[in-house]
């Protein structure tokens, strides 16, 4: 009695798995860069929380000693900030942005797509409309126009954010407020990452090194 023989593993697939159909290299391009400024900001967010920690333990400390050092506190406001903003930006491409389901949730599913996208498009032209704020409020070619001087530049079109320091710690109040420009940027390509994903250009990713999935499990 012949054995019988062996099917074919490449003929016995199964037809109707579903085949995913190609990234676009534009699209790739953006996850890609997407993926690497929320890696770059995990670091950063655990930077600022560790300085965070040290200002407040240096508070602490000083001021039980009689000696406060008073732009620990400035410092620790900052930081505060500068933690909000990357924060969000983290959020934004988490998707742990609050939402109020309820009206979508009575939706059917082609209505709830059309829904979200709409909702994440929203996310994205604030972050571009944020980047044009903060280009206006910057004016970085009016500040290169008068050769970085900024005393001329002020008196000129009364914008005085290159000639404010900070009230303890004497830094330019500029530099601090970079952080929303970055953010705005930040903001603006995470949105995008998403919304390609909502419109199915790409597969939708997950990032398990952050350790949260929805809102939910955050509260």
């Amino acid at each position: 009695m012949e054995p019988s023989a062996m099917p074919d593993p490449s003929l016995t697939a199964d037809v109707d798995a579903p085949v995913s159909a190609p990234v676009a290299r534009p699209v790739r391009w953006v996850l890609a860069l997407s993926d690497a400024v929320l890696a770059t900001e995990r670091y950063v967010l655990g930077g600022l929380m560790t300085l965070l920690v040290v200002l407040i333990l240096l508070n602490v400390v000083t001021r039980y000693a009689g000696l406060p050092l008073y732009w620990v506190d400035e410092a620790s406001v900052y930081a505060v900030v500068w933690l909000t903003f990357v924060g969000a930006s983290v959020m934004t491409r988490l998707r742990l942005d609050f939402a109020v389901g309820l009206l979508t949730d009575h939706f059917g599913p082609k209505a709830a797509k059309v829904a979200k996208v709409v909702s994440t498009g929203g996310v994205l032209v604030f972050g571009l409309a944020l980047v044009w704020m903060c280009w206006l409020w910057m004016d970085p070619v009016g500040i290169v126009s008068y050769h970085f001087d900024a005393k001329e530049f002020a008196a000129e079109t009364f914008n005085f954010l290159y000639t404010e320091h900070t009230q303890t710690l004497e830094w330019p109040m500029w530099v601090l407020q970079l952080i929303m420009p970055l953010c705005a940027i930040t903001i603006s390509l995470h949105a995008l990452a998403n919304l390609l994903e909502d419109l199915e250009l790409a597969p939708r990713r997950t990032f398990p090194e952050f350790q949260v999935g929805n809102s939910e499990s955050v509260n």
